[in-house]
């Protein structure tokens, strides 16, 4: 096929360089969407995470049991008082333009997502008041106050370190060509088309990657990325569909490796955000509860994704120890749904704008929302929009609902935070209560399991009553890929790791 001419003039120019080389290994990528801006400090979408992980280290990392280990980082020690973070570094890290990682770096680095106009890094870091190089393989963080999440956020974004020296002379230009200190560096991008990164032999685990050159494909249709897997086109897919594993697992060419998100799909409502949200759909909870109330979750998760995904109602999955069993899983309720939609004043139906990201499974969900909400008497409006767009909509206000899934975060403060607490940069829906504010700060500043839980279980209360989003289900991260590619292993972010993976002829 001529798109991959050039992953193919590349992989026969290496067979003719002479008897001692060996055949560059190509692994090419299938994602669900193009990604955004290719700068940690800037990113926001989940495949541009994706990329990431084979990009740009960052100071921790998680296990298969989502336990904290450390990657560009050795250990942490926090202080008795909570307020000081001293992290060691590891040595004989180098960043793809050949400048040594140092605390110097790494200060530069989190300050640089700290502070950078437009950073979405910022609220991660917020607690952080200073970053001190105690020497070139130490460097302190002082909080203002204590924060639990802190080592979660470093084994995400907030955590990838970048050459300072790149991103000093590229400034916001810096995601055109991106220098940081993972396996493979950056190599070209054409946009909705691929990109190329290739491995970085000072790469400190260099042993461990046996992965010449990564081709990323953005192919938003899910049928057409498992033809070219079936074909031998692609190596991997993402987002593989539910209802594709059956033909999946019975093909002997292929594998597959799933795991349960750590993040949740829902429905963001526009209760505040712009003037779309001023209306009987976004001023009365009453409205948002009917419209919740008409949704059968688990019907949705049988007929769209064969029973494979959780139906859920919190920004955390029914199996994790932060979910708060007391406000379980509602059942669907149409006759109630209609009586809240009186008591409110309703007269229906009520025409809701349902702002929709363009993939095959979305758009089935969607369909389905629309008969069953239907039914209480929403008269639901879909309008499919390219994901990057959709984004900027909800960004300005211009929806009444919206079809958003978040890929989740290993500490639960990510799932909520940043979308519920006031003017928060994700808080799409404009929510605001100084109560939750409340709650979700001082979650964030005890330390055990159960005070944590206390805060959110006070959270939630309000939240699934009067906020902004009716959380649907958990899905299971579906990667597929060639039976040639020994050693992959899916950790429970979903991202794609390639470290110890090796791809046969």
């Amino acid at each position: 096929m001529k798109r991959y001419g050039l992953v193919g003039a590349a992989m026969a120019a290496a067979l003719l360089t002479g008897s001692a080389a060996t055949a560059e290994t190509t692994l090419r990528i299938g994602l669900a969407e193009d990604p955004d801006v290719l700068d940690p400090t800037l990113a926001r979408t989940y495949v541009g995470r994706i990329v990431f992980a084979s990009l740009c280290d960052k100071l921790f990392d998680i296990d298969q049991n989502i336990n904290i280990v450390p990657q560009l980082a050795l250990s942490h020690e926090t202080s008795p008082d909570g307020k000081t973070v001293t992290i060691k570094l590891r040595s004989g890290v180098k960043f793809h333009d050949g400048e040594v990682m140092d605390g110097e770096a790494v200060r530069a680095s989190l300050e640089r997502h700290m502070t950078m106009q437009g950073s979405f890094r910022k609220p991660e870091l917020a607690a952080v008041e200073s970053i001190e190089a105690v020497d070139p393989l130490t460097v302190r963080l002082h909080l203002k106050a204590p924060f639990s999440p802190l080592i979660a956020q470093l084994t995400d974004r907030a955590g990838m370190i970048v050459s300072p020296k790149a991103a000093k002379e590229s400034g916001d230009k810096f995601g055109l060509k991106p220098i940081c200190a993972g396996p493979f560096k950056f190599v070209e991008r054409v946009q909705q088309d691929r990109i190329v990164l290739e491995k970085f032999a000072e790469y400190w685990n260099a042993a461990n990657i046996h992965i010449d050159r990564v081709v990323f494909r953005p192919i938003t249709e899910s049928t057409v990325r498992l033809a070219n897997l079936k074909s031998g086109s692609l190596e991997m897919i993402e987002r593989a569909l539910a209802t594709d594993l059956p033909q999946i697992r019975a093909d002997a060419k292929l594998k597959v490796a799933t795991v349960p998100e750590l993040g949740y799909q829902g429905i963001t409502v526009n209760i505040g955000k712009s003037e779309a949200g001023k209306t009987a759909f976004g001023k009365d909870p009453r409205v948002i509860q009917a419209f919740s109330l008409s949704l059968d979750r688990e019907a949705i998760t049988k007929v769209a994704f064969n029973g494979e995904f959780l139906p859920g109602n919190q920004w955390v999955s029914p199996n994790n120890p932060y979910y708060q069993s007391k406000f379980p899983v509602p059942k669907r309720d149409v006759a109630k749904a209609r009586e809240l939609l009186k008591a409110a004043g309703v007269t229906t139906p009520l025409t809701i704008d349902f702002m929709v990201p363009n993939n095959p499974e979305t758009r089935q969900v969607a369909e389905i929302v629309q008969a069953m909400a239907g039914e209480a008497g929403f008269d639901i409006k879909i309008r499919v929009t390219e994901f990057a767009t959709s984004l900027k909509e909800a960004e300005e206000g211009r929806y009444q609902a919206y079809m958003l899934a978040w890929s989740g975060r290993v500490d639960p403060d990510g799932n909520v935070y940043i979308f519920h607490k006031t003017k928060a940069p994700q808080n799409y829906g404009g929510y605001s209560n100084a109560d939750v504010d409340k709650w979700l700060e001082e979650a964030r500043t005890k330390g055990s399991l159960a005070d944590r839980k206390a805060a959110y279980e006070k959270a939630a209360e309000k939240l699934l009553t009067e906020g902004s989003v009716v959380y649907l289900y958990h899905r299971l991260m579906i990667i597929a890929h060639s039976a040639n590619l020994d050693g992959y292993q899916q950790l429970p972010d979903g991202l794609i790791r390639l470290s110890g993976a090796r791809l046969r002829p």
